[in-house]
Parts: C-alpha cells; sequence; structure tokens
C-alpha cells in the first residue's frame, strides 16, 4: 500500500548529490600531500589560461611561471561578476537528474577577458585534473562564441566556486569546475585546471569518442519517483515524478494509465498503443510562494539568474532545473495496469521527441506496473 512520501526540497544537498565521476582512483578520493600536489585545495589550486600554437592572445597565465589564477583571483572577479544560478546536473546516459543545487561563480568570458585581444579563436578546451593520466584526462570544449556573446536571456558558462552557498566539494567538483547552465553534465567540468584558446574548429570533448552527441541541450522529459506498486480498490492513488526542464522549456506533464499488456511495461516505440493513448493532466507544483527556506541563508531570490527585482521566477518552471509534479488515481478498478507520464515542451513536442537519439540525452518514457487489489 501506499506510504507516506518523504517531503521533496527543491535543492539537494550536496552529499545527497549521484556521484557519477570517472577515474580510477576517483580524483575526489587523493588525500594529504597528493591533493596538493593535485592542485585541489583552496590553497593550491591553480587555473592556466593558455593559447596554442594556432591563436593569439595579449596574455597567458601559466604555472611555470606564476601567473596561473589563484583562489583568491577568482573570488575577487567574484565580487564584481558574481552570478547565482539553480541548475540541476544531469548525465547524458543517465534517465534521472543527479541533483539539483544553486551554483555561484563568475562568467567564463569575464576570465577569458584577462588574456586581452585574441587572433585566430574559434574554440575554448578546458579540463580538469584527472590523476595526471593521458587516458584519463576528461575534458570538454565549448564555441567562443557561446563563451562570449550569450544574449542576455540566456545565462552563459561559468566558472563556479560555491554550491548552496558554501564552498563546492571534492566529490562535486571543487574547489573549482565549470557550469554549463543549458548542457549535461560532461560539460561541466570538474576540477578544472586549464583552459586552451584554439583556432581548431573540432570539439575535444571526451563524451564524442564515444559516439555522443557534444553539443548536446539538455532534454526535457518526466521521470518517476520510487513509490508502492500495489493498492487497495477504491482509494485515490499518488504517483509523484520530477520533470527535467531542458533547453525548450516545460509546457506540462501527462500520464497514461492502461491496463498490462503482460510484457513487464515494454511496448515498442512502433506499436499503434502510442497513437490511441489518452493522456491525462499532471499536476506541476507551483513556485514556492517565499522563497526563504528554499535558498541558502544569505541569498536573496532577485539575486539569483532568473529571477525579478521582486524576487519572483520570471518563468516557471525554470529552465536546467528539475520540477515536481504528481498525479492522483481515483475509482481505479482491480487489476494490473501501465502508468506513464512523458513531458511536453513549449514547442508543442511530447517526449521523447523531438530528439530521439538517446546518446543526445536519455528520455525514453518512464513506465511502472501498478497493482490494485480487491
Amino acid at each position: 500500500m501506499e506510504d507516506t512520501p518523504k517531503p521533496r526540497t527543491f535543492l539537494t544537498k550536496p552529499e545527497a548529490f549521484r556521484d557519477v565521476s570517472r577515474g580510477s582512483p576517483k580524483p575526489h578520493s587523493l588525500k594529504g600531500d597528493d591533493l596538493v600536489k593535485a592542485r585541489m585545495t583552496p590553497e593550491s589550486w591553480r587555473l592556466e589560461i593558455l593559447a596554442d600554437p594556432s591563436a593569439t592572445v595579449d596574455k597567458q597565465y601559466k604555472l611555470d611561471d606564476m601567473t596561473a589564477l589563484d583562489f583568491a583571483a577568482i573570488e575577487a572577479l567574484g565580487k564584481k561578476h558574481s552570478v547565482k544560478f539553480l541548475k540541476a546536473m544531469q548525465c547524458l546516459n543517465i534517465d534521472q537528474p543527479l541533483g539539483q543545487g544553486l551554483w555561484e561563480g563568475v562568467p567564463l568570458r569575464e576570465i577569458l577577458r584577462l588574456v586581452g585581444k585574441v587572433k585566430n579563436v574559434r574554440r575554448v578546451f578546458y579540463h580538469g585534473f584527472h590523476n595526471n593520466d593521458p587516458k584519463q584526462i576528461f575534458q570538454s570544449s565549448l564555441s567562443y562564441n557561446h563563451a562570449m556573446e550569450t544574449p542576455p536571456w540566456e545565462l552563459g558558462p561559468f566558472v563556479a566556486y560555491k554550491l548552496n552557498g558554501q564552498p563546492i566539494s571534492l566529490v562535486r567538483g571543487g574547489p573549482v569546475r565549470l557550469i554549463v547552465p543549458w548542457s549535461y553534465g560532461f560539460k561541466s567540468i570538474k576540477w578544472l585546471h586549464r583552459i586552451t584558446l584554439t583556432n581548431d574548429y573540432k570539439t575535444n570533448d571526451t563524451y564524442a569518442e564515444q559516439n555522443n552527441d557534444p553539443e548536446s541541450y539538455l532534454k526535457t522529459a518526466a521521470y518517476l519517483d520510487p513509490g508502492p506498486q500495489a493498492f487497495k480498490a477504491g482509494e485515490a492513488i499518488t504517483i509523484r515524478g520530477t520533470a527535467m526542464v531542458g533547453w525548450s522549456g516545460l509546457k506540462h506533464v501527462e500520464y497514461w494509465l492502461r491496463p498490462a499488456g503482460g510484457d513487464h511495461g515494454k511496448l515498442e516505440a512502433n506499436d499503434p498503443a502510442w497513437q490511441k493513448a489518452k493522456w491525462e493532466p499532471c499536476a506541476l507544483e507551483p513556485a514556492p510562494a517565499d522563497w526563504g527556506g528554499n535558498l541558502p541563508d544569505g541569498v536573496m531570490p532577485k539575486d539569483v539568474w532568473g529571477f525579478n527585482a521582486e524576487g519572483k521566477p520570471k518563468e516557471w518552471p525554470l529552465r536546467y532545473s528539475v520540477a515536481l509534479w504528481s498525479a492522483t488515481l481515483k475509482d481505479v478498478k482491480p487489476g494490473v495496469y501501465e502508468f506513464r507520464a512523458r513531458t511536453v515542451d513549449l514547442n508543442g513536442f511530447a517526449q521523447p521527441e523531438p530528439r530521439p537519439y538517446l546518446k543526445s540525452g536519455q528520455n525514453h518514457v518512464a513506465v511502472r506496473t501498478l497493482m490494485v487489489m480487491e
């Protein structure tokens, strides 16, 4: 029978994020001197900003001449150009968000401006520490235009040093990592160490070598929260879930309940049942009336990107964040059923369209079997 659901919070505690870190040993497992040598403490952390032979810049910031940026330099830039942004982190190949946090940092463009005039720069390569093992280097890239010319209604990539108002922990990619708001986690490199400006037009993303789409924008998709499968006939059944609000926004979430077909919920994409499905609306949780308790102490809603001067979200649900939804089923007769939920984005596209290619982000329609008993 249905258990009492746990309260759902807007922010995920850093220790509660799901960890999908790569590497052996994982970089955040380093201790003592190894941690210092890896430049993964606030005191030892340094960021190089370089140009490869194909590009030219006025000034480079290097380790070997002691000009690489330190943590204090990033904090100083943050006092002038701080951005705070609510973002759900999600892996390209995992069909659940890993957690949602308030990330704080400095726009990448403000850091790139430190190099002065540039010539022949088409792309920004960046990578973080990964055991000093060439085979384990994890890296990604952005168009130079993406970094420098983000339109005012979008938030550009930024170099983050706080999560939920606190220093970013090692397991979450601290002391400093990159955040790319519109993309999956592989673009938001952890343990950021080096930025390289280049004329190379190709991506250098680690994921691109594994048949993944290196320019994937977050897809809008609905997910089912864990919950019971058996219910009493005559009782209301409430199913809860989350929705990742992607690049194309979220119009609504809807569900489809049908008698089980005896194949454990398997339904091929070309099955005629999809065309005959009767989808019903789910309820989306509204924006909090009072953001106190939903943001870290000392953070005012008006200072968070995407909120207006009155501290209200400019749109709801917020793009690149998680929305909470529920569906209440009444008068369900005894039997075995399949419950599916999907999103419809602001274009009117129903999940998994318009990008069904799974290597550009998992967004198949989730299903759960429900048993309603006398």
